[in-house]
């Protein structure tokens, strides 16, 4: 049985960290998936894939794959370096303003 072991990335509609803190486990499709020829539905008998699991660790994870004889491949996530610019939103009303203001 092959799973893969992630952190899921954050959504693109927001700029939080949540749910973005835990490790995934999510097993990968063991059978190709078909399409119902009369309602042209996608189905499958592998119940598997709908199985996600959370851990608070990546070690946690591996642990959890290792004791139940499961093969997972470990996605490191890419860390996003912080957006903060000195004197960003502020520098507007700082009293020390070299330029005028002009909206």
């Amino acid at each position: 049985m092959r799973a893969r072991i992630y952190r899921p990335a954050r959504t693109a509609m927001s700029s939080g960290q949540a749910r973005t803190k835990h490790w995934i486990l999510e097993y990968a499709a063991s059978e190709p998936r078909s399409v119902d020829p009369l309602m042209g539905w996608t189905s499958s008998g592998d119940t598997q894939t709908q199985v996600k699991l959370r851990f608070e660790s990546k070690e946690a994870a591996l642990a959890y794959a290792k004791e139940h004889g499961i093969d997972a491949t470990v996605t490191e996530p890419h860390k996003r370096k912080a957006n903060v610019r000195p004197r960003g939103y502020a520098e507007n009303f700082a009293v020390d303003r070299k330029a005028a203001w002009t909206h």
